[in-house]
């Protein structure tokens, strides 16, 4: 009997599609094109100093030259649960947290812990182009539910039960959104977890931009608007957005205390212990200064509006404005079936590839987040060339 050089499980598995545009621009920079990037989600402030000299003074000390307890630094830990309170209003122990490499570690341990083959997950559409993949790598079903610029990107608790069915098990909720950008009101976010609870339904609440909103607002957590959710429901969170550490590396899980217990148990198996280097910059992340994240947000809060009302310049695109994480993700049906250059796009993928060899812009197609017909821009690049590259799409399309 011959067998598949690689497994039918792996081999299902999508490339992430914002991870391979963003290589993609940096290919065609390393040759001397000058590509402007809107792909990838990562800040392009340095990490804060004081978080820096905290690694450096870790990399000096023997006691981190070890393992370490595969769940995380008991003092880390604590300081999640400290976090966890304040952003969060869940007052979880450190016993109900586990630190992943990186919040896309946690999202793939979430659903491992909790979802059996068959198992449905409702996914809010648009969705970060990761989710769907974690889902299925699971055993599970993942089931869009869509919610277009119309609507601000938010999902309705009626388009919610139109989706449940008897094999419902989980429900993933994202506020501040990737790829949107969009936050759900504080109404909002009550009414969509008390239908969650009623129905016995978990949450999986990934809250990596809670800190990064802007307005004035604020991101309440599921769990905050409705307590009772606490024991269905897993908090995924981590450093790298607020802080500017993407290649750090360091996530974590929150929740009751038998699923962290069940996910501790396979990150043994998997990767055991976090960076002790990088464990110890997340304990001062959270606990030290907090002057540095809020001059990153400001300016974050200061592109947004930059790139909203440019792009909202062009005939056929339609902007919303976001009011959290470091997206945009404008309406481009407009811009379909039309003939720019030469070249007649009928979807967005058509688009952004047109995009990128016209204009020498690097933009992520609606598709690796769901239905054609937009285009996710991160604004969390220089302002100069955030500027520049709205410059040549107005051009582009006039």
């Amino acid at each position: 009997m011959t067998f598949p050089r690689v497994s039918a499980r792996i081999s299902g598995i999508a490339e992430s599609a914002t991870l391979k545009v963003d290589a993609t621009a940096k290919a065609l920079q390393a040759q001397g094109k000058q590509v402007i990037s809107y792909a990838a989600g990562e800040p392009d402030f340095a990490t804060p100093q004081n978080i820096v000299e905290a690694a450096s003074r870790a990399v000096l000390d023997p006691k981190n030259y070890r393992y370490t307890p595969a769940a995380g630094l008991p003092e880390l830990r604590e300081a999640i649960a400290a976090k966890t309170l304040r952003d969060s209003g869940w007052g979880a122990a450190a016993s109900q947290i586990i630190v992943t490499n990186g919040g896309k570690q946690a999202v793939y341990q979430a659903f491992a812990t909790i979802v059996d083959p068959g198992d449905e997950v409702l996914l809010p559409t648009p969705y970060w182009t990761t989710y769907p993949e974690a889902v299925k790598l699971a055993g599970g079903v993942p089931i869009d539910v869509f919610a277009g610029a119309d609507q601000d990107y938010l999902v309705t608790v009626e388009q919610l039960e139109a989706a449940r069915t008897d094999k419902t098990k989980v429900l993933l909720f994202v506020s501040p959104s990737n790829p949107t950008g969009s936050v759900y009101s504080p109404e909002q976010v009550r009414e969509i977890g008390q239908w969650a609870l009623e129905n016995e339904l978990w949450v999986i609440s990934d809250e990596i931009y809670q800190n990064l909103v802007y307005d004035g607002i604020r991101a309440v957590s599921i769990v905050e608007a409705v307590p009772e959710l606490t024991d269905r429901a897993i908090l995924v969170n981590g450093v790298a957005k607020s802080y500017a550490m993407t290649g750090w590396r360091l996530g974590w899980m929150v929740g009751p205390n038998d699923v962290i217990k069940a996910a501790s148990n396979l990150q043994s198996h998997l990767t055991s212990n976090v960076s002790n280097i990088s464990q110890r910059a997340a304990i001062e992340a959270l606990t030290g200064p907090q002057d540095q994240v809020e001059v990153m947000r400001e300016s974050f809060e200061r592109r947004r509006n930059v790139i909203v009302a440019e792009l909202n310049k062009i005939d056929g695109l339609y902007c919303p404005t976001p009011r959290g994480a470091f997206y945009v993700y404008p309406d481009v049906t407009g811009l379909l079936n039309r003939a720019w250059g030469g070249v007649t796009p009928t979807t967005s993928l058509d688009l952004a590839d047109l995009i990128l060899n016209q204009a020498e812009v690097a933009v992520v197609p609606g598709e690796a987040f769901g239905p054609s017909g937009y285009l996710r821009l991160s604004y969390a690049l220089g302002d100069a060339p955030l500027l520049e590259g709205v410059q040549r799409l107005q051009k582009l399309f006039a």
